[in-house]
């Protein structure tokens, strides 16, 4: 049984930083970050949201998990996305994944997300994909199809 952690912003983006090659260094800045631990309260994984304009409805998410691990369940993936669709009131997330990431688009993929690749995106040797995900294709999505929705955690009434 997984356990979720909120209102650990700072522990779970740096942890999610640190499985992110292009992130190590830099980190996300200011940010909202929700982890998924296991049942003994080990970190397997992570998901970041930053740059969110909510003038636009639009939010930035970032996610990572510690490798061989079964982290995203379909219970992890409701309350990944419900986050910036119900409690932010986002529209859109975007996420950017590099092109060689085939397990990470193959599960963007499944959710309905929209690719766009972008030559270089990673570096001179390496291109990218943004994949953009609207609140239309999360109620479409079969992942999340006939349920309840997350209730809003207190500590989350305020986006990054």
């Amino acid at each position: 049984m997984h356990q979720y952690i909120f209102g650990q912003d700072e522990i779970v983006a740096n942890f999610v930083a640190s499985l992110i090659p292009e992130c190590r260094l830099r980190g996300f800045g200011k940010c909202r970050a929700i982890g998924v631990a296991d049942s003994d309260g080990r970190l397997l994984g992570g998901v970041v949201y930053r740059n969110w304009f909510p003038e636009v409805g639009t939010i930035e998410l970032s996610g990572a998990a510690l490798p061989g691990t079964n982290w995203l369940s379909r219970r992890a993936l409701q309350i990944i996305y419900d986050y910036p669709f119900y409690t932010c009131g986002c529209f859109m997330v975007i996420q950017t994944t590099m092109a060689d990431n085939e397990e990470a688009l193959l599960v963007k993929a499944k959710l309905g997300f929209t690719f766009h690749r972008i030559k270089h995106l990673g570096g001179r040797d390496r291109d990218g994909v943004v994949g953009t995900f609207t609140v239309d294709d999360w109620e479409n999505c079969r992942f999340n199809a006939n349920r309840r929705r997350t209730p809003k955690p207190e500590q989350y009434e305020e986006a990054a």
